[in-house]
């Protein structure tokens, strides 16, 4: 979905590092995730817990229509096989309690042409679920993984044409 100009600068409002850039962001492709995120049981001398190992989603459009997948990296790949790598600029918590943080990402990495091939900016907004479980992570369970259900809107913000 190409949102429009003004929505672009709101984001810049709410999220700084995008009003710092040099140039407004163009165009904007926003994509609805549907997943896991999968947790491992890891164990250190401090205790056991949770940590995250992945994230696996698929990314469909406004339509429904499937048009990439989430993976770790964090990664988004477009069918076209265009990949993007962010890093977290800026993590916010949720507006929705129980959910996984809301996310503003630099991209590092690019492979292929399409899509993402010149995406500057990933958010991660409107998040529902995919927190690490609050039990069954002792001693005993190191290695052992949770798949736990989220939903997320993945916005790709592109550099100025």
């Amino acid at each position: 979905m190409i949102i429009k100009q003004s929505l672009l600068l709101a984001a810049a409002t709410l999220f700084p590092p995008l009003a710092k850039a040099a140039a407004p962001p163009g165009p904007a492709i926003e994509l609805l995730g549907e997943g896991v995120q999968i947790y491992a049981c890891t164990v250190t001398p401090e205790g056991a817990a949770w940590k995250l190992k992945a994230p696996e989603a698929t990314l469909r459009d406004q339509s429904g229509r499937i048009a990439g997948r989430h993976f770790a990296g964090p990664a988004w790949q477009a069918n076209d096989g265009s990949t993007v790598v962010g890093s977290p600029v800026v993590v916010s918590p949720s507006a929705d309690p129980g959910s996984i943080p809301w996310l503003v990402l630099s991209a590092t990495q690019h492979t292929g042409a399409g899509l993402f091939a010149a995406v500057a900016y990933i958010t991660r907004t409107r998040t529902v679920g995919g927190t690490a479980p609050g039990s069954g992570c002792d001693s005993t369970d190191q290695g052992a993984e949770a798949k736990v259900p989220y939903s997320a809107v993945y916005t790709f913000f592109t550099a100025a044409p």
